[in-house]
């Protein structure tokens, strides 16, 4: 890990994130950490989404760019275009490995194994209401289904990651014996923990991690999340904090319901909150994110973290000219880091800095500080009245429109 809140020019973040009795709190911390991205299984899996065979090319190799470890290309049961579209991704030769989804199915492992796969991911379900609920299963119909399909997956060569899903909220007695039957029987190669309803705390997801890694011995453990109450990124930092050694993401957050940790803010918060390092491309993350935003037909919110349009964006007067000339002190990042720049716009909140500024970005020259406080007035009247910002024609007319009066 690389201490270091504070790197002139691209960032600036809280020192105590960094304090010794900070770091004491996740002294299990993995010394690397990897991505496995799910924007092309799971965030397809959110409603309205469809990826075809040559959008799940375009963002496979928008993903590979940005560097991530693994990239989850889909799930070739679901139709032939999609065995056909991981069969190319697998073909590109890209540094990412490449995984597949299955079910515990020894047919899945084999569509998988057609796609060149280097990885697949085993689902079974383990939550208590879903067990009851909707498989009536019990944690033995579980993993007596899962244990051949594991051993057959790990004997073809494939990478195997036996996933659980909806575990937190797994009775506790039902993941023990789950555990001690499929290390007995069927250790994989690392195993998942899923919330897959985004309902357990950083602290609990961190209780989990730990009890995954001594119940399976120290296998690596990949953590999984929903966003349900707004934390999915927090959930997984706290899993790597307590010793998860890969992340699970998707692109914009895209993902069933709230969606899934976003790839983007798992990236800077790994690097710029938790200290690692890591090889992925920062600069190649609004690019990816737009390519996403355009196939997916899923907007981004103007504020959304690390690639919302409007993040380096300032109304408010106080502070203006530093938003451009020395932005770290108005943000945590520089703009610059993800390939944008600082933004003054006009509106309500305005003051006369922000006039001052626009006069001078705009050319139109040097007012008295009586037509200054008349341009702030309207200024101010037409964005509390239209409840909008002002386009820089509309400011443009307005100082027009109080030369003119000063018969200047």
């Amino acid at each position: 890990m690389s201490i270091q809140f504070h790197n002139e020019g691209k960032w600036w973040v809280s020192p105590y994130n960094f304090k010794p009795e900070v770091l004491a709190a996740r002294p299990l911390a993995a010394k690397q950490v990897q991505i496995h991205d799910a924007t092309l299984r799971d965030g397809e899996q959110t409603p309205g989404v469809v990826f075809r065979k040559e959008d799940k090319v375009l963002i496979a190799k928008a993903l590979d760019a940005v560097g991530v470890d693994r990239i989850e290309a889909g799930m070739p049961a679901v139709s032939s275009e999609d065995f056909e579209a991981i069969g190319e991704i697998s073909a590109l030769g890209l540094k990412a490995k490449i995984f597949t989804f299955a079910r515990a199915m020894t047919e899945d492992v084999d569509k998988a194994l057609a796609c060149g796969s280097d990885g697949v991911v085993i689902e079974v379900p383990i939550g208590y209401p879903k067990l009851v609920h909707q498989f009536k299963w019990t944690w033995e119909d579980v993993v007596r289904k899962t244990a051949p399909v594991i051993n057959y997956a790990r004997s073809k060569g494939l990478y195997t990651l036996f996933f659980p899903y909806d575990a937190t909220r797994a009775r506790e007695e039902d993941l023990d014996a789950m555990f001690e039957f499929i290390m007995r029987e069927s250790p994989p190669d690392s195993v998942g923990l899923v919330d897959t309803m985004g309902c357990a705390s950083p602290e609990a997801i961190a209780y989990l991690v730990r009890k995954y890694k001594a119940q399976t011995g120290g296998l690596p453990v990949e953590i999984h999340t929903h966003n349900d109450f707004g934390m999915g990124v927090a959930t997984e930092l706290a899993a790597v904090g307590a010793g998860a050694d890969v992340v699970h993401s998707c692109v914009n957050g895209l993902g069933e319901r709230t969606g899934n940790a976003a790839l983007e803010e798992l990236i800077l918060g790994l690097k710029l909150l938790y200290g690692y390092e890591t090889k992925y491309d920062i600069g190649a993350l609004k690019e990816l994110s737009l390519l996403v935003e355009s196939l997916s037909g899923i907007k981004l919110a103007q504020n959304k973290p690390v690639v919302g349009e409007e993040n380096f964006t300032r109304e408010s007067g106080i502070g203006v000219n530093l938003v451009v000339e020395n932005p770290l002190a108005m943000f945590a990042t520089h703009p610059q880091i993800t390939g944008r720049k600082g933004k003054i716009v006009l509106g309500k909140k305005s003051g006369k800095p922000s006039i001052v500024y626009k006069l001078k970005e705009l050319g139109l020259g040097d007012l008295s500080d009586e037509a200054m406080a008349e341009v702030l007035a309207e200024v101010k009247r037409r964005g509390n009245e239209a409840r909008s910002l002002l386009s820089d024609a509309e400011f443009a007319e307005i100082v027009a429109t109080q030369r003119a009066k000063e018969g200047k």
